[in-house]
């Protein structure tokens, strides 16, 4: 008797050919092109007959006062105000913010006081931080401070009580107590939100900046621009603009980095 073997085996069909992969323009290159679109665009509007100075105007206004001091002095003040101001807040705002997300009964006293100052521009404080501490440094770094605070606390709040009840209820499953749940769990989740607000409270905190040296400033980036508008002098006004504009972008490219190193396990597109 002859046995007559069947292959059984599937045929396994021929692998798709690789994917090439994608490759978009890097975003430094995207970066690069939109500044020199803008630079176009701002050198065509004061070409074309609007009231602009142009770039090399700005630029050679921007070195006689780099080369006389006047704007490393500016810059030097208008950071320590914009820094000390900021970091209080957000040093206050968080401990504040984890208070009124963990527990109910401080979320009762003190969301009705964040929330009614939340409504209120710090600009509008100005008048008030005058009478009550005078024209010295106190005044334009509470007003920074205020801008930042309110900002990074909301966050902060918002983050605490937006953790999963999931990850807090298996947590308590596992044993843990509440300490270990709020350093473990609560903490790791609010991140996100804790480092949004601090970018939104130093956007703030530049966009106070101005107006908080109104208050009897002899340096500074805001008070230099407001004394060249007395003159018109439009180069020194887009230098101010410009500083602010570029000192702020480098602060926030610093907090979006530790943003990116502390929340590293969140999916990102």
């Amino acid at each position: 008797m002859t046995v007559v073997q069947v292959d059984t085996e599937v045929p396994t069909p021929n692998p798709p050919p690789p994917q090439r992969s994608r490759r978009g323009v890097p975003r430094l290159a995207l970066n690069l092109i939109s500044v020199v679109l803008g630079i176009g665009v701002w050198w065509g509007l004061s070409k074309a007959g609007f009231d602009f100075p142009t770039p090399p105007a700005v630029v050679k206004r921007g070195w006689e006062l780099f080369a006389d001091g006047t704007l490393e002095a500016d810059i030097g003040a208008s950071l320590a105000r914009v820094l000390t101001g900021f970091v209080l807040g957000v040093v206050l705002a968080i401990p504040i913010g984890f208070l009124m997300g963990w527990y109910s009964i401080a979320r009762g006293l003190l969301e009705p006081w964040v929330q009614f100052f939340r409504t209120i521009p710090p600009l509008a404080i100005i008048p008030l931080a005058i009478v009550l501490m005078g024209i010295g440094e106190t005044p334009k770094i509470f007003v920074i401070f205020l801008a930042s605070f309110l900002a990074c606390v909301i966050a902060t709040f918002q983050g605490v009580v937006g953790v999963e009840k999931t990850l807090i209820n298996a947590a308590r499953v596992l044993g843990a107590k509440d300490h270990t749940i709020f350093a473990r769990v609560v903490v790791p989740a609010s991140s996100p939100f804790i480092l949004v607000g601090m970018r939104v409270g130093l956007g703030s905190s530049w966009a106070t900046l101005v107006a908080a040296e109104l208050i009897a400033a002899q340096q500074g980036l805001g008070f230099r621009m407001q004394n060249a508008e007395l003159y018109y002098d439009l180069p020194t006004i887009f230098v101010g603009v410009i500083a602010i504009g570029v000192l702020g972008l480098l602060m926030d490219r610093v907090l979006l980095l530790a943003e990116r190193r502390l929340t590293s396990w969140q999916e990102r597109r």
